[in-house]
């Protein structure tokens, strides 16, 4: 009967988990969840479900952030395959049942350590397992973890965790066949703080199951196969997990002192969540501030606490789940990550917190009860305890609200943490996507005296300007992302786009496929190259680019609309395509691809206008001169053919003209430089051959060569200049990518 009626109480708190979370399961899309779930074209396809457990690369798009979390992919691409797309209901839905099964297991597991410790009072036991499972299911700080999708890996981390331990506690016979760590693999696997497990079963062998002779040996004894399953899963994910991944930046030393004073803010979420954010403004410490030293007090205090509550049985609960508290939130302590608090790394240290709490306070009203009207306090304890539980919920029904969309979730973020830079970025984010530009603009501009040298912020103000036709402001902050990230293939993507936007057709192209070179994985790059080339009327390198993204992402619709273009071109195809040769500085290439215009329709006085062109470019006045005559001919009000002639005229005319020339290899290398970035790419290989005149081993005026070159498609030469730019400066990282982008294009080309 009892046990019918807790079951029947189980259920009411999974309704009441249900209500709670109810508006949750259309709240849009977050932060990380871009590049490791929206942009990932990896989740696209179930045939990638082998892949997640053999390929780093296909937990995000970006190289930063990729780690080894193969379960967490998998389950993405399980409810991609179940939503057909991008419908975020499922997702949610999926980490939910996730949720509650670990609620599940969680009163299997409070019941059994409770009973442990006070076996003459099952039934208490299992009621404060109901409470503490009701606090835990409905405390606002799991709202943070749930809306967060690709943070669902917290929910799996915990659920290994304690569904190994509830199986360990209430089913003895399966140990010897390691049933146990089944669940605990899948939690590592899905993200690596799991691996405590082991922690955390020793101190329950040595705490809650006390052998009666050496209980800390046979506790160690206990643990030794999780331990060995964990230290195995462990080296597995530091091999799997690439170079590339960036965890922080920090200083070591400032993280560490910081994690205690952090400890102390989610003890105090625990009892009053109102400081919850999604992103921290909270700065590592730099040495032993007051705070620091409050918080390595609240530590010591906390472990002195547990160490009286191990003299008495009855108090083993509370013993092991402070303890439970500390360990779990060791791996976010001891190894830095970008931001020393996330509200997300309370889910698995919440577990044993609450069990401590809720049986500390349940011995504190059954020592009331006993010395004053037992009714009266029981009453009040309940009357608490429900009151409590309702503002709980009722705060993590407010947090699902938060999350509903990126302004409302980053509008509360910047109210909260005003001196967040990233904050303040995002949230302009949401206002510029709204057109909200002067608005968006000031964000970024409190952003910036926050966060001074951030790319991604250089980046935005880059895209913002160029949409107020701030050009010049625009290019100079792509430019400073650049500088600030050379390696960040968004710097160069979001460029190579504005570039593109602009009509600057040669710059676009170099920039776009440096962003392939250092992020292949990118299908929005590749995507965008391959308009590109099409743009450029280059339909040859258009498709190469579209089946490469296809061999990404099968399902790409953007590869397989420029793959099902016609092949056969027409007269303004070509005009277009010498337009881009033209402004590649291929004169020979315009010239050629003119004439094919004109092949087609002898009468096209554009073709003619860009044959003068190139005869311009190749500096041969008179057959320019003629082209445009002749353009002028077909065609008497083409004012830019007019324009061209009046031009040409006065070249040939006036060669003193020409600006001088410089004096210095920097002054060649700048005027290179110009020249490259006009597309003026013959040009720019003279000027830099000039520097190398006056300075025969200078590495940059190389990788001038080795990148018009590539510009020109003429990869053997861009190969031999690249090789000794790099040669001659082995850390020359644009040499290193100008060569690897010739390399990569001369194997497609053969």
């Amino acid at each position: 009967m009892f046990r019918s009626r807790q079951s029947l109480w189980l259920i009411v708190i999974f309704l009441a988990v249900g209500a709670v979370y109810s508006n949750s399961f259309h709240n849009s899309f977050h932060f990380d969840d871009s590049h490791t779930i929206v942009e990932n074209p990896y989740i696209r396809s179930l045939h990638n479900l082998p892949r997640f457990f053999t390929d780093t690369t296909t937990f995000s798009v970006l190289p930063a952030n990729r780690t080894y979390r193969p379960f967490v992919s998998a389950s993405l691409a399980i409810d991609y395959a179940l939503g057909h797309g991008y419908h975020v209901f499922w997702f949610h839905l999926s980490t939910f049942l996730v949720f509650l099964l670990q609620l599940a297991f969680m009163y299997a597991l409070f019941a059994a350590i409770l009973n442990a410790a006070r076996p003459s009072s099952p039934t208490a036991s299992r009621y404060a397992s109901l409470l503490a499972v009701a606090w835990y299911g409905l405390h606002p700080v799991m709202a943070e973890t749930l809306n967060y999708i690709i943070q669902r890996g917290d929910v799996y981390c915990a659920i290994g965790v304690v569904s190994g331990l509830a199986i360990y506690a209430r089913r003895p016979n399966w140990r010897k066949f390691g049933l146990y760590l089944l669940p605990v693999a899948f939690g590592v696997l899905s993200k690596p703080p799991a691996a405590v497990f082991a922690l955390l079963l020793f101190l329950y062998a040595g705490i809650i199951e006390p052998a009666e002779r050496r209980p800390w040996v046979k506790a160690a004894i206990a643990s030794l196969p999780s331990l060995a399953l964990c230290a195995a899963l462990m080296i597995l994910e530091s091999r799997m997990t690439p170079k590339s991944f960036t965890p922080s930046n920090l200083s070591a030393f400032s993280y560490c002192i910081t994690q205690p004073f952090v400890l102390l803010r989610y003890f105090g979420a625990l009892f009053l969540p109102i400081h919850l954010n999604v992103d921290t403004d909270l700065q590592p410490f730099t040495h032993l501030t007051v705070e620091a030293l409050i918080g390595f007090l609240f530590v010591t205090l906390l472990i002195a606490a547990a160490l009286l509550a191990m003299r008495r049985r009855v108090l083993h609960p509370i013993a092991y789940g402070l303890l439970w508290f500390l360990i779990a939130s060791l791996p976010t302590s001891l190894y830095p990550l970008s931001e020393v608090e996330n509200d997300h790394r309370m889910y698995l240290p919440f577990i044993g917190l609450v069990l401590a709490v809720v049986w500390g306070a349940w011995l504190t009203v059954e020592s009331l009860a006993e010395h004053y009207r037992r009714t009266v306090v029981l009453r009040a304890a309940t009357v608490a305890a429900f009151t409590l539980l309702a503002l709980f919920a009722y705060g993590a029904h407010l947090r699902n609200r938060v999350w509903r969309s990126e302004e409302s979730l980053w509008r509360d973020d910047v109210l909260k943490c005003p001196h967040n830079g990233r904050g303040l970025m995002n949230y302009g984010l949401t206002q510029m996507e709204k057109g909200n530009y002067s608005v968006a603009l000031d964000y970024f501009r409190r952003a910036l005296v926050y966060t001074p040298n951030y790319p991604t912020l250089e980046i935005n103000l880059g895209i913002i300007l160029g949409a107020m036709n701030r050009n010049q402001q625009a290019a100079s902050h792509f430019q400073r992302a650049i500088a600030l990230a050379p390696n960040d293939d968004q710097a160069h993507y979001f460029y190579g786009r504005w570039l593109l936007e602009n009509d600057q057709l040669a710059g676009a192209l170099q920039q776009l496929r440096l962003a392939v070179i250092l992020n292949p994985s990118s299908l929005t790059s590749r995507d965008l190259l391959a308009s590109a080339y099409q743009a450029a009327g280059d339909p040859v390198d258009a498709r190469a680019a579209a089946n490469a993204a296809l061999n990404l992402s099968p399902a790409d619709t953007a590869a397989r609309a420029i793959l099902a273009l016609p092949t056969t071109q027409t007269a303004n195809d070509w005009i277009n395509a010498s337009l881009y040769q033209y402004q590649a500085g291929d004169f020979q290439a315009c010239l050629a691809d003119a004439r094919k215009a004109l092949s087609l329709d002898p009468h096209s006085a554009p073709a003619y206008n860009n044959i003068g062109a190139a005869y311009a470019g190749l500096r041969q006045w008179d057959l320019a001169i003629a082209s445009e005559r002749q353009a002028l001919r077909l065609n008497p009000d083409y004012s830019l053919a007019s324009n061209n002639l009046a031009l040409y005229a006065r070249e040939k005319n006036s060669p003193a003209l020409a600006s001088p020339a410089p004096g210095t290899a920097e002054d060649w290398l700048n005027r290179s430089l110009n020249d490259f970035q006009a597309g003026h790419f013959q040009n720019s290989i003279a000027d830099a051959q000039e520097a190398l005149r006056l300075r025969p081993a200078y590495a940059e005026a190389y990788n001038n060569i080795a990148a018009a070159y590539n510009s020109m498609h003429q990869w053997d030469a861009a190969i031999v200049a690249a090789r000794t730019a790099v040669s001659l400066k082995p850390d020359f990282q644009l040499a290193k990518n100008n060569l690897a982008w010739a390399l990569s294009q001369k194997k497609i080309a053969h």
